[in-house]
């Protein structure tokens, strides 16, 4: 296994594992409180 190169890589790939299981499991809300559906909370991460 080649593994990361750089210490930030690996921090990077991780962050962006949990944030995938954060939003299958609906932890993530919007501005007001209010659950958003999958799709929701991974575009408001995207716009």
């Amino acid at each position: 296994m080649l593994g990361f190169k750089t210490f930030d890589s690996a921090c990077c790939t991780l962050r962006g594992i949990e944030l995938m299981h954060m939003i299958k499991k609906g932890q993530m809300l919007d501005g007001n409180g209010m659950k958003l559906s999958a799709a929701g909370q991974f575009y408001s991460l995207v716009a």
